[in-house]
C-alpha cells in the first residue's frame, strides 16, 4: 500500500501548495507568530475531515446538490472580499506598525472564526476535496487502499501548514518590517479579491 499513499501524499501537495486563503492567513499568523500552531492545528484538522469525508462519500452529496455549492460559492465570495479588503487596507494605512497591537489582541476564538471561515467557506476546498480526491479514492479496489490514499493526503496536509508556519515564524524577524508588512498584506489581499472574482464568475456561469 505504499505506493498508494505516495500518491495520495503527491497529489495532496499539488492540490494544497497553491497560494490560497489557507496558506496564506496560516503565512501571516506564522509571521506573527500569533497562534501560528494552533492555526496549522486546526487548519490540518479540517482538511483531514475534508478529505474523508471526500474520499468516503462526500463526493455524492455535492454532486447531488448544485444549490448547496451555490451556496458556499457566494458566501466564500463575501467573506473573501471582506478579508481582501481589511489586508489591503491594512497595506495603505499610514500607520502600519511592526508587531501590531490590534493583531495581538486578536482573542483565540476570533483568530479560530477566522480560520473555519478561510477553510469551510471556500468551495475550492470542496471541489478539491470531494470532486477530485473523493473521485480518485472512490476508483480504488478496497477499503483499505481508500485508507492509505487518505493518510497520504493528510500527510500533505499536516507536513505543509506546519512546514508553513514554522518557517513563517523563523523568517519573523526579517518579515516584521513596516515595508514587509505592507508588502505581505498587498499579497494575502491581492489573492483573497482574486479567488473571490474567480468564484463569482463560476458562480454567475452557473445560473
Amino acid at each position: 500500500m505504499l505506493s498508494v499513499y505516495l500518491q495520495g501524499l503527491a497529489l495532496g501537495a499539488a492540490l494544497i501548495l497553491p497560494l490560497g486563503p489557507q496558506n496564506a492567513f496560516v503565512l501571516n499568523q506564522g509571521i506573527k507568530r500569533h497562534y501560528h500552531l494552533m492555526t496549522a492545528s486546526l487548519c490540518t484538522l479540517s482538511d483531514i475531515a475534508l478529505i474523508c469525508g471526500g474520499i468516503f462519500g462526500g463526493s455524492a452529496l455535492l454532486n447531488q446538490s448544485p444549490m448547496l455549492l451555490m451556496l458556499i460559492t457566494w458566501a466564500g465570495v463575501a467573506f473573501l472580499l471582506w478579508y481582501g479588503w481589511g489586508a489591503l487596507r491594512s497595506a495603505w494605512q499610514g500607520d502600519v506598525t511592526l508587531a501590531s497591537d490590534d493583531a495581538l489582541k486578536q482573542g483565540r476564538w476570533r483568530i479560530v472564526a477566522t480560520m473555519l471561515a478561510v477553510t469551510w467557506l471556500n468551495p475550492h476546498v470542496y471541489l478539491d476535496t470531494f470532486v477530485v480526491l473523493g473521485s480518485l479514492g472512490s476508483q480504488l479496489p478496497s477499503t483499505e487502499a481508500r485508507r492509505w490514499f487518505a493518510l497520504g493526503t493528510a500527510s500533505a496536509s499536516l507536513f505543509w501548514f506546519f512546514g508553513l508556519a514554522l518557517l513563517a515564524a523563523w523568517l519573523s524577524p526579517r518579515l516584521r518590517t513596516v515595508r514587509a508588512q505592507r508588502i505581505i498584506n498587498l499579497l494575502v489581499g491581492g489573492v483573497m479579491w482574486f479567488i473571490a472574482l474567480q468564484l463569482a464568475r463560476q458562480g454567475i456561469a452557473a445560473f
